[in-house]
Protein backbone atom coordinates (compact mmCIF):
# COMPACT_ATOMS: atom_id res chain seq x y z
CA UNK A 1 0.00 0.00 0.00
CA UNK A 2 1.07 3.57 -0.69
CA UNK A 3 -0.55 6.49 1.10
CA UNK A 4 2.12 9.18 0.84
CA UNK A 5 4.68 9.66 -1.95
CA UNK A 6 7.97 11.48 -1.59
CA UNK A 7 8.91 13.02 -4.96
CA UNK A 8 12.69 12.81 -5.29
CA UNK A 9 12.88 15.47 -7.97
CA UNK A 10 12.04 19.07 -8.83
CA UNK A 11 10.48 21.29 -11.49
CA UNK A 12 7.81 20.26 -13.96
CA UNK A 13 8.08 16.50 -13.37
CA UNK A 14 7.67 16.99 -9.62
CA UNK A 15 4.53 19.05 -10.34
CA UNK A 16 3.32 16.29 -12.66
CA UNK A 17 3.81 13.58 -10.04
CA UNK A 18 2.17 15.65 -7.30
CA UNK A 19 -0.93 16.10 -9.45
CA UNK A 20 -1.08 12.36 -10.21
CA UNK A 21 -0.92 11.69 -6.48
CA UNK A 22 -3.82 14.07 -5.87
CA UNK A 23 -5.84 12.31 -8.56
CA UNK A 24 -5.21 8.99 -6.83
CA UNK A 25 -6.09 10.36 -3.39
CA UNK A 26 -2.50 10.15 -2.11
CA UNK A 27 -0.53 12.78 -0.22
CA UNK A 28 2.63 14.13 -1.83
CA UNK A 29 5.88 15.31 -0.27
CA UNK A 30 8.06 17.73 -2.22
CA UNK A 31 11.77 18.08 -1.53
CA UNK A 32 13.60 21.25 -2.43
CA UNK A 33 17.02 22.84 -2.37
CA UNK A 34 17.52 26.36 -1.06
CA UNK A 35 17.52 27.55 -4.68
CA UNK A 36 14.06 26.05 -5.16
CA UNK A 37 12.34 27.43 -2.08
CA UNK A 38 9.85 29.34 -4.25
CA UNK A 39 9.49 26.69 -6.97
CA UNK A 40 6.05 25.67 -8.19
CA UNK A 41 6.56 22.05 -7.16
CA UNK A 42 6.90 23.25 -3.57
CA UNK A 43 3.60 25.11 -3.90
CA UNK A 44 1.53 22.21 -5.21
CA UNK A 45 2.67 19.44 -2.86
CA UNK A 46 0.88 18.60 0.39
CA UNK A 47 4.11 18.71 2.42
CA UNK A 48 7.58 20.13 1.76
CA UNK A 49 11.04 19.42 3.13
CA UNK A 50 14.31 21.23 2.43
CA UNK A 51 17.11 18.80 1.62
CA UNK A 52 20.14 21.06 1.23
CA UNK A 53 21.87 23.90 -0.62
CA UNK A 54 21.57 24.67 -4.32
CA UNK A 55 24.21 22.34 -5.84
CA UNK A 56 22.52 19.09 -6.92
CA UNK A 57 25.26 16.99 -5.35
CA UNK A 58 24.25 18.40 -1.96
CA UNK A 59 20.49 18.16 -2.51
CA UNK A 60 18.76 16.25 -5.29
CA UNK A 61 21.65 13.80 -5.66
CA UNK A 62 22.07 13.42 -1.89
CA UNK A 63 20.49 10.02 -1.28
CA UNK A 64 20.95 10.22 2.49
CA UNK A 65 19.07 13.53 2.63
CA UNK A 66 16.27 12.14 0.50
CA UNK A 67 15.89 9.02 2.62
CA UNK A 68 15.88 11.11 5.79
CA UNK A 69 13.17 13.31 4.27
CA UNK A 70 11.09 10.24 3.47
CA UNK A 71 11.49 8.94 7.01
CA UNK A 72 10.72 12.33 8.59
CA UNK A 73 7.59 12.84 6.49
CA UNK A 74 6.24 9.34 6.97
CA UNK A 75 6.20 8.67 3.22
CA UNK A 76 5.83 5.05 2.22
CA UNK A 77 6.70 5.43 -1.48
CA UNK A 78 9.38 7.27 -3.48
CA UNK A 79 8.85 8.47 -7.04
CA UNK A 80 12.15 9.51 -8.69
CA UNK A 81 10.79 11.35 -11.76
CA UNK A 82 13.48 11.50 -14.46
CA UNK A 83 17.12 12.56 -14.21
CA UNK A 84 18.99 12.91 -10.92
CA UNK A 85 18.71 9.51 -9.16
CA UNK A 86 15.89 8.08 -11.29
CA UNK A 87 18.06 5.40 -12.90
CA UNK A 88 20.47 4.76 -10.04
CA UNK A 89 19.97 1.17 -8.98
CA UNK A 90 21.86 1.74 -5.74
CA UNK A 91 19.41 4.47 -4.71
CA UNK A 92 16.43 2.23 -5.55
CA UNK A 93 18.03 -0.44 -3.39
CA UNK A 94 18.49 1.99 -0.49
CA UNK A 95 14.82 3.00 -0.76
CA UNK A 96 13.69 -0.62 -0.55
CA UNK A 97 16.10 -1.40 2.28
CA UNK A 98 14.54 1.49 4.20
CA UNK A 99 11.19 -0.29 3.96
CA UNK A 100 9.77 2.07 1.33
CA UNK A 101 8.19 1.35 -2.05
CA UNK A 102 10.37 2.25 -5.02
CA UNK A 103 8.03 3.43 -7.77
CA UNK A 104 9.95 1.96 -10.65
CA UNK A 105 11.48 -1.30 -11.83
CA UNK A 106 13.56 -3.44 -9.49
CA UNK A 107 17.20 -2.50 -8.82
CA UNK A 108 18.25 -5.69 -10.61
CA UNK A 109 16.33 -4.69 -13.74
CA UNK A 110 17.76 -1.18 -13.58
CA UNK A 111 21.30 -2.52 -13.37
CA UNK A 112 20.81 -4.83 -16.34
CA UNK A 113 19.10 -2.35 -18.63
CA UNK A 114 21.04 0.69 -17.37
CA UNK A 115 24.33 -0.85 -18.46
CA UNK A 116 24.27 -0.56 -22.24
CA UNK A 117 26.55 -3.55 -22.77
CA UNK A 118 24.37 -5.75 -20.56
CA UNK A 119 21.26 -4.33 -22.25
CA UNK A 120 22.61 -5.21 -25.70
CA UNK A 121 23.38 -8.71 -24.48
CA UNK A 122 19.84 -9.04 -23.06
CA UNK A 123 18.29 -7.75 -26.28
CA UNK A 124 20.30 -10.22 -28.35
CA UNK A 125 19.16 -13.08 -26.12
CA UNK A 126 15.55 -11.93 -26.60
CA UNK A 127 15.99 -11.91 -30.42
CA UNK A 128 15.62 -8.13 -30.59
CA UNK A 129 17.67 -6.68 -33.50
CA UNK A 130 20.81 -4.80 -32.45
CA UNK A 131 23.39 -2.91 -34.46
CA UNK A 132 26.66 -4.73 -35.17
CA UNK A 133 29.16 -3.88 -32.46
CA UNK A 134 31.27 -5.06 -29.58
CA UNK A 135 29.54 -7.72 -27.45
CA UNK A 136 31.26 -6.42 -24.31
CA UNK A 137 32.88 -3.21 -23.13
CA UNK A 138 36.08 -2.46 -25.02
CA UNK A 139 39.23 -2.72 -22.93
CA UNK A 140 41.39 -0.18 -24.76
CA UNK A 141 41.70 1.80 -28.02
CA UNK A 142 43.61 -1.00 -29.74
CA UNK A 143 40.78 -3.48 -29.23
CA UNK A 144 38.30 -0.78 -30.25
CA UNK A 145 40.17 -0.08 -33.48
CA UNK A 146 40.08 -3.78 -34.34
CA UNK A 147 36.32 -3.98 -33.80
CA UNK A 148 35.72 -0.76 -35.76
CA UNK A 149 37.70 -2.11 -38.70
CA UNK A 150 35.62 -5.29 -38.62
CA UNK A 151 32.17 -3.60 -38.60
CA UNK A 152 33.20 -0.69 -40.85
CA UNK A 153 33.32 3.08 -40.44
CA UNK A 154 31.70 5.29 -39.36
CA UNK A 155 31.30 3.90 -35.84
CA UNK A 156 29.98 5.20 -32.56
CA UNK A 157 31.92 4.87 -29.32
CA UNK A 158 29.45 5.07 -26.48
CA UNK A 159 29.48 5.03 -22.69
CA UNK A 160 28.33 1.74 -21.20
CA UNK A 161 26.75 3.63 -18.29
CA UNK A 162 24.62 6.76 -18.29
CA UNK A 163 23.07 8.56 -21.23
CA UNK A 164 21.99 11.97 -22.45
CA UNK A 165 24.64 12.05 -25.16
CA UNK A 166 27.59 12.19 -22.76
CA UNK A 167 30.48 9.81 -23.31
CA UNK A 168 29.49 9.41 -26.95
CA UNK A 169 31.51 10.20 -30.07
CA UNK A 170 31.12 9.48 -33.77
CA UNK A 171 34.33 8.28 -35.44
CA UNK A 172 34.36 8.72 -39.21
CA UNK A 173 37.83 7.39 -40.03
CA UNK A 174 40.48 5.13 -38.44
CA UNK A 175 42.80 8.14 -37.98
CA UNK A 176 40.36 9.74 -35.54
CA UNK A 177 39.54 6.63 -33.51
CA UNK A 178 42.06 6.86 -30.69
CA UNK A 179 41.45 10.55 -30.06
CA UNK A 180 37.65 10.16 -29.98
CA UNK A 181 37.86 7.02 -27.86
CA UNK A 182 40.00 8.70 -25.23
CA UNK A 183 37.79 11.82 -25.17
CA UNK A 184 34.64 9.73 -24.73
CA UNK A 185 36.29 7.63 -22.02
CA UNK A 186 37.21 10.70 -19.98
CA UNK A 187 33.79 12.28 -20.46
CA UNK A 188 32.05 9.08 -19.37
CA UNK A 189 34.31 8.76 -16.33
CA UNK A 190 33.57 12.33 -15.23
CA UNK A 191 29.83 12.10 -15.90
CA UNK A 192 29.06 8.61 -14.61
CA UNK A 193 32.11 7.46 -12.65
CA UNK A 194 32.47 4.71 -15.24
CA UNK A 195 34.70 5.12 -18.29
CA UNK A 196 33.78 1.86 -20.03
CA UNK A 197 32.84 2.19 -23.70
CA UNK A 198 31.51 -0.07 -26.41
CA UNK A 199 31.67 0.30 -30.17
CA UNK A 200 28.80 -0.09 -32.64
CA UNK A 201 28.00 0.74 -36.24
CA UNK A 202 26.93 4.36 -36.72
CA UNK A 203 23.82 4.92 -38.79
CA UNK A 204 23.89 8.17 -40.72
CA UNK A 205 20.63 10.15 -40.66
CA UNK A 206 18.54 7.51 -38.86
CA UNK A 207 15.22 8.10 -37.17
CA UNK A 208 14.99 7.73 -33.41
CA UNK A 209 11.75 5.92 -32.55
CA UNK A 210 10.90 4.59 -29.11
CA UNK A 211 8.20 2.29 -27.75
CA UNK A 212 6.46 3.09 -24.47
CA UNK A 213 5.79 0.04 -22.31
CA UNK A 214 4.01 -0.64 -19.03
CA UNK A 215 4.58 -3.79 -17.01
CA UNK A 216 3.38 -4.98 -13.63
CA UNK A 217 6.15 -7.50 -13.00
CA UNK A 218 3.44 -10.15 -12.53
CA UNK A 219 3.11 -11.42 -16.04
CA UNK A 220 1.42 -8.57 -17.88
CA UNK A 221 3.28 -6.13 -20.11
CA UNK A 222 1.76 -3.91 -22.82
CA UNK A 223 3.12 -1.38 -25.27
CA UNK A 224 1.40 1.94 -25.90
CA UNK A 225 2.73 2.66 -29.36
CA UNK A 226 5.70 4.68 -30.49
CA UNK A 227 7.11 8.18 -30.28
CA UNK A 228 9.25 9.86 -32.91
CA UNK A 229 12.21 11.56 -31.20
CA UNK A 230 14.45 12.34 -34.18
CA UNK A 231 14.62 16.11 -33.62
CA UNK A 232 17.78 16.30 -31.52
CA UNK A 233 20.82 18.44 -30.93
CA UNK A 234 23.94 16.74 -29.60
CA UNK A 235 21.85 13.67 -28.78
CA UNK A 236 19.45 15.75 -26.68
CA UNK A 237 15.80 15.51 -27.74
CA UNK A 238 14.08 18.79 -28.59
CA UNK A 239 10.76 17.77 -30.19
CA UNK A 240 8.80 14.52 -29.91
CA UNK A 241 5.60 13.29 -31.50
CA UNK A 242 3.28 10.32 -31.49
CA UNK A 243 2.71 8.40 -33.62
CA UNK A 244 5.66 8.41 -36.02
CA UNK A 245 4.73 9.39 -39.55
CA UNK A 246 6.67 6.42 -40.98
CA UNK A 247 5.52 3.66 -38.63
CA UNK A 248 2.49 1.78 -39.89
CA UNK A 249 0.45 -0.83 -38.06
CA UNK A 250 2.65 -3.75 -39.13
CA UNK A 251 5.92 -2.13 -38.06
CA UNK A 252 4.30 -0.83 -34.85
CA UNK A 253 3.15 -4.32 -33.94
CA UNK A 254 6.58 -5.78 -34.71
CA UNK A 255 8.57 -3.18 -32.74
CA UNK A 256 6.00 -3.26 -29.93
CA UNK A 257 6.30 -7.04 -29.66
CA UNK A 258 10.10 -6.73 -29.44
CA UNK A 259 9.78 -4.12 -26.69
CA UNK A 260 7.34 -6.27 -24.71
CA UNK A 261 9.48 -9.39 -25.09
CA UNK A 262 12.56 -7.50 -23.90
CA UNK A 263 10.71 -6.02 -20.91
CA UNK A 264 9.27 -9.39 -19.92
CA UNK A 265 12.69 -11.01 -20.13
CA UNK A 266 13.81 -8.85 -17.20
CA UNK A 267 10.53 -8.94 -15.25
CA UNK A 268 9.87 -5.26 -15.87
CA UNK A 269 7.54 -3.40 -13.49
CA UNK A 270 6.40 0.17 -14.14
CA UNK A 271 6.78 2.55 -17.08
CA UNK A 272 9.75 2.17 -19.39
CA UNK A 273 10.87 3.03 -22.90
CA UNK A 274 12.64 0.82 -25.42
CA UNK A 275 14.52 2.99 -27.90
CA UNK A 276 15.25 2.03 -31.49
CA UNK A 277 17.05 3.50 -34.49
CA UNK A 278 15.34 3.16 -37.87
CA UNK A 279 17.47 3.18 -41.00
CA UNK A 280 16.40 4.50 -44.39
CA UNK A 281 15.50 0.99 -45.56
CA UNK A 282 13.00 0.40 -42.77
CA UNK A 283 15.27 -1.72 -40.59
CA UNK A 284 15.15 -1.11 -36.83
CA UNK A 285 17.74 -1.74 -34.15
CA UNK A 286 17.63 -1.70 -30.36
CA UNK A 287 19.58 1.19 -28.89
CA UNK A 288 18.82 1.27 -25.16
CA UNK A 289 16.09 1.11 -22.54
CA UNK A 290 15.18 3.93 -20.18
CA UNK A 291 13.96 2.51 -16.88
CA UNK A 292 11.90 5.52 -15.81
CA UNK A 293 9.23 7.92 -16.99
CA UNK A 294 10.42 9.90 -20.01
CA UNK A 295 10.35 13.67 -20.45
CA UNK A 296 8.24 13.13 -23.57
CA UNK A 297 5.60 10.88 -21.99
CA UNK A 298 2.78 13.46 -22.51
CA UNK A 299 2.57 12.83 -26.27
CA UNK A 300 1.76 9.19 -25.59
CA UNK A 301 -0.79 10.18 -22.95
CA UNK A 302 -2.46 12.51 -25.44
CA UNK A 303 -2.95 9.81 -28.10
CA UNK A 304 -3.81 6.79 -25.93
CA UNK A 305 -5.64 8.44 -23.00
CA UNK A 306 -3.61 6.73 -20.27
CA UNK A 307 -2.11 8.54 -17.25
CA UNK A 308 1.35 6.98 -17.27
CA UNK A 309 2.42 8.44 -13.93
CA UNK A 310 -0.74 7.18 -12.22
CA UNK A 311 -0.09 3.73 -13.72
CA UNK A 312 3.48 3.84 -12.38
CA UNK A 313 2.23 4.56 -8.89
CA UNK A 314 -0.49 1.89 -9.08
CA UNK A 315 2.02 -0.77 -10.15
CA UNK A 316 4.37 0.38 -7.39
CA UNK A 317 1.52 -0.15 -4.92
CA UNK A 318 1.28 -3.76 -6.05
CA UNK A 319 -1.72 -3.51 -8.37
CA UNK A 320 -1.94 -5.64 -11.48
CA UNK A 321 -1.93 -3.81 -14.78
CA UNK A 322 -5.52 -3.39 -15.94
CA UNK A 323 -4.64 -2.39 -19.52
CA UNK A 324 -4.74 -5.09 -22.20
CA UNK A 325 -4.04 -2.91 -25.22
CA UNK A 326 -4.52 0.66 -26.42
CA UNK A 327 -5.50 2.41 -29.60
CA UNK A 328 -3.56 5.44 -30.80
CA UNK A 329 -5.96 8.23 -31.73
CA UNK A 330 -4.92 11.41 -33.50
CA UNK A 331 -1.48 12.98 -33.37
CA UNK A 332 0.45 14.79 -30.61
CA UNK A 333 3.62 16.89 -30.76
CA UNK A 334 5.74 18.18 -27.87
CA UNK A 335 8.25 21.03 -27.91
CA UNK A 336 10.72 21.29 -25.05
CA UNK A 337 11.06 24.96 -24.16
CA UNK A 338 14.45 25.58 -22.58
CA UNK A 339 16.04 28.61 -20.94
CA UNK A 340 18.64 28.83 -23.70
CA UNK A 341 19.54 31.20 -26.51
CA UNK A 342 17.57 30.07 -29.59
CA UNK A 343 20.64 30.08 -31.85
CA UNK A 344 23.63 29.31 -29.63
CA UNK A 345 21.73 27.20 -27.04
CA UNK A 346 23.72 28.94 -24.32
CA UNK A 347 21.95 28.56 -20.91
CA UNK A 348 20.03 31.67 -19.88
CA UNK A 349 18.82 31.72 -16.27
CA UNK A 350 16.90 34.79 -15.12
CA UNK A 351 13.61 36.09 -13.76
CA UNK A 352 10.33 35.60 -15.63
CA UNK A 353 8.87 39.11 -15.77
CA UNK A 354 6.05 38.28 -18.21
CA UNK A 355 4.44 34.93 -18.97
CA UNK A 356 1.55 33.95 -21.23
CA UNK A 357 0.61 30.40 -22.12
CA UNK A 358 -1.45 29.44 -25.18
CA UNK A 359 -5.06 28.33 -24.99
CA UNK A 360 -7.44 26.52 -27.28
CA UNK A 361 -8.44 22.95 -28.08
CA UNK A 362 -5.79 20.26 -27.90
CA UNK A 363 -3.20 22.35 -26.01
CA UNK A 364 -1.40 21.16 -22.86
CA UNK A 365 1.40 22.81 -20.88
CA UNK A 366 3.57 20.87 -18.40
CA UNK A 367 5.63 23.39 -16.45
CA UNK A 368 6.72 24.74 -13.10
CA UNK A 369 7.02 28.35 -14.32
CA UNK A 370 5.04 31.33 -13.08
CA UNK A 371 5.38 35.06 -13.56
CA UNK A 372 8.03 36.45 -11.21
CA UNK A 373 9.83 33.11 -10.85
CA UNK A 374 13.63 33.30 -10.80
CA UNK A 375 14.74 30.44 -13.04
CA UNK A 376 17.88 29.05 -11.35
CA UNK A 377 21.23 28.36 -13.04
CA UNK A 378 22.00 25.18 -11.11
CA UNK A 379 19.92 22.55 -12.92
CA UNK A 380 18.63 21.45 -16.31
CA UNK A 381 17.45 24.26 -18.57
CA UNK A 382 14.02 22.74 -19.29
CA UNK A 383 11.33 25.33 -18.53
CA UNK A 384 8.20 23.79 -19.95
CA UNK A 385 6.78 21.29 -22.38
CA UNK A 386 4.24 22.58 -24.88
CA UNK A 387 2.11 19.70 -26.15
CA UNK A 388 -0.62 19.82 -28.78
CA UNK A 389 -3.04 17.22 -30.09
CA UNK A 390 -4.89 17.10 -33.41
CA UNK A 391 -7.00 14.62 -35.31
CA UNK A 392 -4.02 14.16 -37.65
CA UNK A 393 -0.48 15.48 -38.07
CA UNK A 394 -1.39 18.51 -40.23
CA UNK A 395 -3.92 19.69 -37.66
CA UNK A 396 -1.44 19.11 -34.82
CA UNK A 397 1.15 21.22 -36.69
CA UNK A 398 -1.38 24.00 -37.25
CA UNK A 399 -2.26 24.01 -33.56
CA UNK A 400 1.42 23.93 -32.63
CA UNK A 401 2.18 26.97 -34.78
CA UNK A 402 -0.66 28.88 -33.18
CA UNK A 403 0.38 27.79 -29.67
CA UNK A 404 4.01 28.80 -30.24
CA UNK A 405 2.92 32.20 -31.52
CA UNK A 406 0.68 32.72 -28.47
CA UNK A 407 3.38 31.76 -25.94
CA UNK A 408 5.28 34.64 -24.34
CA UNK A 409 8.13 34.22 -21.87
CA UNK A 410 10.02 37.42 -21.15
CA UNK A 411 12.99 38.18 -18.93
CA UNK A 412 15.44 35.60 -20.30
CA UNK A 413 16.34 33.84 -23.54
CA UNK A 414 14.26 30.81 -24.55
CA UNK A 415 14.21 28.34 -27.41
CA UNK A 416 10.74 29.44 -28.55
CA UNK A 417 12.11 31.10 -31.69
CA UNK A 418 14.05 27.94 -32.55
CA UNK A 419 10.84 25.92 -32.41
CA UNK A 420 8.98 28.47 -34.52
CA UNK A 421 11.68 28.25 -37.16
CA UNK A 422 11.80 24.45 -37.05
CA UNK A 423 8.05 24.01 -37.43
CA UNK A 424 8.16 26.24 -40.52
CA UNK A 425 10.66 24.07 -42.36
CA UNK A 426 9.58 21.90 -45.24
CA UNK A 427 11.47 18.93 -43.80
CA UNK A 428 9.48 19.05 -40.56
CA UNK A 429 6.14 19.59 -42.23
CA UNK A 430 6.75 16.70 -44.61
CA UNK A 431 8.01 14.50 -41.72
CA UNK A 432 11.39 14.00 -43.39
CA UNK A 433 13.03 13.66 -40.00
CA UNK A 434 16.36 12.24 -38.89
CA UNK A 435 18.75 12.76 -35.99
CA UNK A 436 21.02 15.14 -37.94
CA UNK A 437 18.23 17.44 -39.12
CA UNK A 438 18.81 20.15 -36.49
CA UNK A 439 22.56 20.23 -37.15
CA UNK A 440 21.87 20.66 -40.86
CA UNK A 441 19.25 23.32 -40.17
CA UNK A 442 21.59 25.33 -37.96
CA UNK A 443 24.49 25.11 -40.42
CA UNK A 444 22.56 26.41 -43.44
CA UNK A 445 21.13 29.87 -44.13
CA UNK A 446 17.73 30.41 -42.59
CA UNK A 447 16.17 31.15 -45.98
CA UNK A 448 17.04 27.64 -47.16
CA UNK A 449 14.92 26.18 -44.39
CA UNK A 450 12.07 28.67 -44.26
CA UNK A 451 10.34 27.36 -47.38
CA UNK A 452 6.92 26.26 -46.26
CA UNK A 453 4.55 23.72 -47.76
CA UNK A 454 2.33 25.15 -50.44
CA UNK A 455 -0.54 23.07 -49.14
CA UNK A 456 -2.78 24.57 -46.49
CA UNK A 457 -2.66 22.94 -43.03
CA UNK A 458 -5.81 21.44 -41.57
CA UNK A 459 -8.18 23.76 -39.74
CA UNK A 460 -6.79 24.06 -36.21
Amino acid sequence: MINKVLIANRGEIAVRVARACKRLGLRSVAVYSLADKSSEHVRVADEVICIGPAPAAQSYLNSAALLEAAKHSGADGVHPGYGFLAERADFAEQVEQAGLVWIGPSPETMRTMGDKVAARRTATAANVPVLPGSPEAVADPVEGESIAAEIGYPVLVKAAAGGGGRGMRVVETPERFRERFETATEEARLAFGDGRLYVERYLQRPRHVEIQILGDGKGRTVHLGERECSIQRRHQKLVEEAPSAVVGETLRAEMGACAVTLAESVGYAGAGTVEFLLDEDGGYYFMEMNTRIQVEHPVTEMVVGVDLVAEQIAVGAGERLAIDSVEMRGHAIECRINAEHPETFRPSPGTINHLRWPTGPGVRIDTALYEGYAFPPFYDSLMAKLIVWGIDRPQAIARLERALDQTKIEGLDTTLDFHRRLVGTRAFREARLHTSLVDEMLSEPETDFRARDQSEPANP
